[in-house]
Parts: structure tokens; sequence; C-alpha cells
């Protein structure tokens, strides 16, 4: 008694006020454990017992895309070589369960809408370069977009001409710069295949000071009003555009 007594009389008073909440603290947890943790919890893992009829008493709406394959095998082959081949078929016609029942009593619908291709292909700064992106209000505005492009095959109806087509931002910054009448092909080579397939083939930059000195060296046959300077020693050692934006070279 005397040594609990000594022991109680070393612990400090402010951590024997800290206790007071602490008790408190894990009393309350234990009562509310008691009283919301429903009594099957745990008997088969960390879920609710419960929980499995009741997932399992739901109504069956999606029914996967195996079951699609079964009736649309050539949509399926189709769609296996597009760009959409890892989007799944219920994500554009919804639950199909029902379909897969009755095919003639429950047509899947066709995204007809213009709010729903936008989803993935509105234009964002923060979406990966070369990815498909539009303008709603100015691209085909009130027109469904399956009108003009197969869903299952999502190539665009026609080769872009100009690359603004999937670098709109790069586009419009370019637009107010003095490089706005260069075409983009004066300073990247661009393969062909890079419409198609724009992840697989890269266009390239310039890697050589030369490249830009074409203009704006002191020597170059370029209008007078065009930036110059002394290739040999402005700069030295780095390719213009590790300094200069070309895009906007008003701005460094």
């Amino acid at each position: 008694m005397n040594r609990i007594k000594l022991l109680g009389e070393k612990i400090p008073d402010q951590v024997k006020r800290l206790l007071i909440p602490v008790l408190v603290v894990i009393a309350a947890f234990v009562v509310m454990r008691h009283i919301l943790v429903p009594s099957d919890f745990g008997k088969y893992g960390h879920y609710r017992a419960s929980a499995i009829d009741e997932v399992a008493s739901r109504e069956i709406k999606y029914s996967g895309h195996k079951a699609c394959e079964d009736c649309h095998d050539d949509v399926v082959e189709m769609k296996k070589m597009s760009y959409h081949r890892d989007v799944t078929c219920e994500a554009c016609h919804g639950p199909a369960a029902a379909h897969t029942q009755d095919p003639d009593g429950n047509q899947l619908p066709a995204p007809k809408g213009r709010g729903y291709c936008p989803l993935c292909h509105e234009y964002l700064p923060s979406r990966p370069t070369g990815f498909p992106q539009i303008v709603t209000e100015s691209h085909n505005p009130m027109k469904p977009c399956i009108s003009c492009h197969d869903a299952h095959d999502p190539k665009l109806p026609y080769l872009p001409k100009e690359c603004e087509a999937c670098h709109a931002e790069i586009a419009r910054t370019k637009a107010l710069s003095h490089h706005v009448y260069l075409s983009c092909t004066r300073c990247h080579e661009t393969p062909e295949e890079h419409k198609v397939r724009p992840r697989d083939y890269h266009p390239d930059k310039p890697s050589t000071r030369e490249f830009c000195g074409e203009c704006h060296a002191e020597e170059a046959p370029a209008p007078k009003e065009i930036t110059r300077i002394d290739m040999a020693t402005h700069g030295e050692g780095y390719v213009c555009w590790q300094c200069h934006y070309p895009h906007l070279p008003e701005v460094h």
C-alpha cells in the first residue's frame, strides 16, 4: 500500500489530469463499439456476416462483357483493336442483364447525348498530350458524337490537318506569339503515323543550335525585324529551347 501511495505521489499532476480524458475516451470507445458494431461482425472476416446475404439478394443488373461476346462477336472483334478496347460495353450502353435475358424486349440505348462522350474527351489541360479532346461548345455543337464517330472503333472520320486537333493548349499559346505563322512541322519532323497512333510515333525536337540560327543568327537571311543573336556567345552549350519556350518565345 505504501508503495502505491508513493508511486501516486511521484506522478506529476498534469499527467494525472491527462489520464482522466484518456480513460473517458477508452470507456467511450468500448461502449460505442458494443452499441454500434453489429453482433455478426468478424464472424467470417473483417465485415458483417449478414452483408453476404444482403449483397446476394440484390437484383443483378450487369451481365459483364463476356455475355456481349456471345451475340455481338463482330463488334467485339472490332473493339478489341480500337482505342476503346479497355472500355466495357456497359460503360456506354448501361446495365445489360435484362437485355441478355430478353434482347428484343430490352433494347440497350446508345449514348446520343452531348454530355456523355465529353466526360472523357472534353478539353482539360491535365489530360495527357495526344489524348483526343474537344471543346463541346465549338465542336459540332448540338450534334451527337456517334453521328460522326463509331464508338466501337473511334478513329477520326478524317485525319487532322493541323496539330491543334489534339494540342489545343499549345495552339492557343502559339497564336499569341511571334511564331504564330510557323507551321508545327517547321520545327517538329512528324511521322504520318503520329496522327493515328500518337503515343507510338512522336514528333522530334530541334537537336542543334544551328536550327534556330537559320532565322535568328546575325548572318541569317531572314527579315531584319526578327531577333538576332551571336550564335558563338549567346547561351553557348545549350540548345535554344532549353532557355526559350518556342511556342511563346517572348517569355523566357
